[in-house]
């Protein structure tokens, strides 16, 4: 039995139990989305409520009035009472006698003359209608005179004084005098006690650190919160309302300001329904606050997406932004709905073009200005109030989706809340721009104390992650408010700023690039370290020491340099295809990163740049140190020897060998060492080209369109950093690629390769040239002349060059039968010490003066000497003349070329390793073009994201190549002359 009931009980339970479970769910999860609906839309028998937004019916025997905002009665009827609620009348019909009812609606009356279509007394041209007696007792018959308004009349003059009116209804039934203990405030009546403490009718200016008692809010805050509260009247509601917004919805405990006395208002109506089943939007009162406590943000902002469809491109394209605001006076008067765009939200003046573009989806749009205080009270003697909605469209059905919105001045207990993290955010609805009535402390006509004025007012719409059907989350406005205080208001000037910002959750694209760097630089700190262990082969030198770890940091910065371009460019070209150049965005899926989030963005790009400013540095350091000698072959000739004179006797010398081969062989190698696979001059010229004259930088703005004309009276957004570089550094590589294509395969093939000329150059002069780029590794150019001399006269010079063109004669490779001229070489450690001892003498002072003393002369002959030694030394050598200092030829391994490093250590033997690719360029700037083009690219971006100037980026781009072009001319020519003896006169 017992049982039994208990069952029953808990059957009757469920259906209780679930609707709470059911309520509480929809208020965590709600999307607040409400019909729209205007004044013109409620029918003869509704007015509009401007607390709920919406049409109400009204009483029996009424009618809609002319503003619509209320009910009146029909024509015939008269007003009874007054009651609290909506439906604030009550009406009877007049009899027969006395058909037409009082211009106060609240009698019947006989008319001396005929009556006007709401079924009053009309009087002729000059007359007044009197429908009272001079003790305001109401009259059978009216009259055509002027009004009576002594007491006890129950009326009083109208603001206007053009009739009688009877007192409102506050007052008793008997009087219009509000007797005691009744308090009569702003034109009303009110019992005692309706409020529990006075009202506080300060203002508070945080910023100016300082409170002002308002004459605005001393005037009404007391009775518009009476008349809220004990009469449920609409208009006091909103202007209660409106007062608590001036004081930037702060809260405070029990505070009696505008916005505690809200909030009392507020709780005393919790028992009612709610309005538009917004459980935030209590009857009669306007909607301020998302919730009684801040912490709700993250529930209205990210909750569910809008219903609306973003595209780009398509059929089904939209990107218009459809914004519509419920505009209220300081009164709490509803005046209009009114259409977001133009001027209404953007207080700085510009052409309706502009402004129309922030409401273009997915073009960043910021407009700043400043303003004189001036031009501000002149156009703004009253603050207006905008309940902003984002209109879902619909047809007959539309709907509209209130914007949240952040007031960052807004005070909780005394603390910034909307200052901080997303989870203390307390989110608000009613907005002002310009408030210069509160500031005014002895009367509302007298000049303000402070103005407020929104400085920044920015909307910000975010994209739904992981989505690709261009959906959103709620739009949310932010506001920024400046307490001016007023001291000269013709000097004074207020800066404002409107943006528009559009974002996307970038954790993924983050977590991707973060990704990318560390498995690139893994990679990056292997590669490294095994040009480390090659760099140490090259030098003999098996210790690991302060040097070893100072060229490893050297090698890694470069590398490490590469890994931040490769991520940096692909990132910004993956932002510029799939945002600016594809059509394929027919669903808004990509948002370009905000100015903020392109920061650590911009950092890679200096780390970028600094790695390889160190590596380009140090290339340049080893380029211009590099050892070098020029062997020259030509032997004296046993023919024409000339007769020298010595001790009176004559003796038969051989004709010596000319130097000017050797000249001119250095001469065209100090030409070499600058020159480049592409035009820096062309590169720079073309990049501008495009960026400027066709307008290619139209592409790093931050809209979603690629048209690259754009109309002057067209808005110009801001610059994207990220589309900024990808553009400018994906033009300089094509541009790049296309010369490096155009210079290897067609001009150096067709019309001149200096590289392969000079390898040819050496032939002719019977000169090869040996390089050491490390102290045992480099390279060697064999010169060798098949024909025996080369310090000949034109005819024989001419008959070789033909005999070599006929096939006459053998080959000019090192190897018989081969024409491989180029190799690169690892020697011995007894053969570079060698070259050493013999370096050591020829570098031991520079080229000779013209005026020398003895002991100079003998020191150049001790040079002479030693280059000859050197000479012969090295030709020998390449002749196998030195059994403990021998080499062989040999042909690199495949890995061996792709790793960069040989795997045989030249313990006794040297080793020539063929070399097609004449990969001696290395130690010029032809060969290291990807360094310098890398380098010139950072460069070029970096001062260009500093100054957003492509023309200045390129001029100091230019600048600098012929700086570090004259830096590696200048020091590359004293090295050539020092290593070389060749006198730097001879190197032009």
């Amino acid at each position: 039995m017992a049982t039994g009931t208990l069952l029953f009980i808990s059957r009757h339970r469920v259906l209780p139990y679930f609707s709470l479970l059911l309520y509480i769910y929809l208020i965590d999860c709600q999307q607040f989305i409400i019909p729209f609906k205007a004044p013109s839309d409620c029918g003869v028998d509704e007015f509009f409520d401007i607390s709920s937004l919406s049409c109400s019916r009204c009483g029996s025997n009424q009618r809609k009035s002319s503003t619509g905002l209320s009910c009146i009665c029909q024509t015939g009827y008269k007003t009874l009472n007054v009651f609290n609620d909506k439906i604030s009348i009550s009406c009877e019909q007049c009899p027969t006698d006395r058909p037409a009812v009082t211009q106060d609606g609240f009698g019947c009356i006989r008319c001396p003359r005929s009556l006007n279509t709401e079924g009053k007394c009309q009087c002729q041209s000059g007359y007044i209608l009197v429908e009272r007696d001079i003790n305001g007792n109401p009259l059978n018959d009216a009259r055509c005179e002027a009004c009576n308004n002594n007491s006890p009349a129950l009326s009083v003059s109208n603001i206007n004084g053009d009739r009688c009116e009877r007192c409102t209804s506050t007052f008793t039934n008997t009087s219009c005098v509000c007797p005691a203990p009744n308090v009569q405030e702003g034109g009303l009546c009110f019992p005692s006690r309706v409020l529990s403490t006075n009202a506080n009718p300060s203002v508070n200016y945080a910023q100016l650190k300082f409170s002002i008692q308002s004459a605005w809010f001393v005037e009404n805050l007391y009775s518009s919160t009476a008349a809220c509260l004990t009469y449920s009247n609409l208009t006091a509601c909103q202007a209660l309302g409106n007062m608590c917004v001036l004081n930037m919805h702060s809260l405070a405990g029990s505070s009696t300001d505008a916005c505690g006395l809200f909030n009392t208002v507020y709780r005393s109506k919790a028992a009612l329904s709610s309005v538009q089943e917004i459980a935030y939007w209590r009857v009669n009162l306007p909607w301020l606050f998302y919730g009684d406590e801040p912490g709700l943000a993250s529930r209205a902002l990210q909750a569910d997406p809008v219903p609306t469809v973003f595209s780009f491109r398509g059929r089904n394209q939209n990107t218009n932004i459809q914004l519509l605001a419920a505009v209220y006076n300081i009164r709490g008067e509803f005046l209009r709905w009114e259409q977001v765009g133009g001027s209404n939200l953007q207080l700085c003046p510009g052409l309706a073009a502009k402004q129309a573009a922030a409401f273009s989806f997915g073009t960043a749009y910021q407009e700043s200005c400043d303003l004189s205080v001036a031009d501000l009270l002149d156009s703004h003697p009253e603050p207006l109030f905008y309940d902003v909605y984002m209109d879902l469209g619909g047809g007959e059905n539309r709907k509209l989706l209130p914007l949240p919105t952040l007031v960052e001045n807004q005070q909780y207990n005394g603390g910034f809340i909307n200052q901080d993290s997303m989870r203390n955010w307390y989110l608000t609805r009613r907005m002002f721009l310009v408030d210069t009535l509160s500031g005014r402390e002895k009367s509302i006509t007298s000049l303000p104390k402070v103005i407020r004025v929104a400085t920044v007012v920015k909307i910000r719409f975010q994209l739904v992650p992981r989505n690709q059907e261009g959906l959103i989350f709620p739009p949310l406005m932010t506001l920024t408010y400046t307490d001016v205080l007023i001291t000269d208001i013709t000097t004074q000037t207020v800066p404002i700023t409107f943006t528009m910002d559009y974002e996307m959750d970038q954790t993924e694209a983050r977590t991707k690039t973060d990704t990318a760097l560390g498995v690139l630089g893994g990679l990056a700190v292997l590669y490294s370290l095994l040009k480390t262990v090659s760099w140490k082969r090259r030098i003999a030198s098996p210790i690991i020491n302060l040097e070893t770890m100072l060229k490893f940091l050297l090698f890694y910065s470069g590398d490490l340099a590469n890994v931040f371009f490769i991520v940096t460019v692909g990132t910004g070209l993956y932002w510029l295809i799939f945002y600016k150049t594809l059509k394929a965005q027919q669903f808004v899926s990509v948002l370009l990163p905000l100015p903020s989030q392109e920061e650590q963005f911009v950092t890679y790009i200096g780390c970028a740049f600094a790695l390889k400013a160190v590596q380009f540095l140090h290339k340049l350091y080893m380029q211009v140190s590099v050892d070098i000698f020029l062997i020259d072959w030509e032997r004296p000739r046993s023919k024409g020897n000339r007769t020298v004179q010595a001790h009176g006797d004559s003796k038969c010398d051989p004709s010596p060998v000319s130097i000017w081969r050797t000249y001119f062989v250095a001469n065209e190698w100090n030409k070499l060492q600058t020159i480049r696979k592409i035009s820096p001059t062309f590169q720079t010229m073309a990049v501008l080209f495009f960026l400027e004259v066709l307008n290619f930088s139209n592409l790093a703005l931050r809209d979603p369109w690629s048209t690259l004309q754009r109309s002057p009276e067209a808005y110009t957004p801001p610059y994207s950093l990220i589309l900024r570089y990808g553009l400018a550094a994906t033009l300089w590589l094509c541009i790049a690629l296309l010369q490096v294509i155009f210079f290897t395969v067609f001009y150096e093939h067709f019309v001149k390769d200096k590289i392969r000329q000079f390898v040819d150059l050496c032939s002719v002069s019977n000169i090869s040239v040996l390089l050491f780029s490390n102290r045992c590794f480099g390279y060697y150019i064999h010169g060798r002349s098949v024909h025996g001399h080369a310090d000949t006269n034109m005819e024989e010079m001419s008959n070789n060059l033909k005999r070599e063109r006929e096939s006459l004669c053998g080959q000019r490779g090192l190897v018989p039968n081969s024409d491989i001229q180029t190799f690169q070489v690892a020697v011995t450690n007894r053969l570079r010490q060698q070259y050493e001892r013999i370096q050591d003498s020829l570098s031991r002072r520079n080229r000779p003066s013209r005026l020398m003393d003895a002991s100079t002369a003998n020191l150049s002959d001790l040079q002479f000497r030693a280059y000859n030694t050197m000479n012969h030394f090295l030709g020998s050598i390449i002749d196998h003349g030195h059994p403990d200092m021998d080499y062989m030829v040999k042909e690199k391994l495949m890995m061996e070329r792709v790793i960069g490093m040989e795997f045989m250590e030249p313990a006794d033997k040297s080793y020539f390793y063929s070399d097609e690719a004449h990969s001696f360029s290395n130690v010029l700037f032809y060969g290291n073009e990807a360094t310098l083009l890398i380098f010139d690219i950072l460069f070029f971006c970096v001062v260009d994201l500093g100054s957003q100037n492509f023309v200045l980026a390129a001029a100091l781009t230019y600048l600098q190549q012929m700086i570090f072009r004259f830096i590696r001319n200048t020091l590359g020519r004293r090295n050539l002359a020092n290593k070389t003896l060749v006198d730097q006169r001879f190197l032009i």
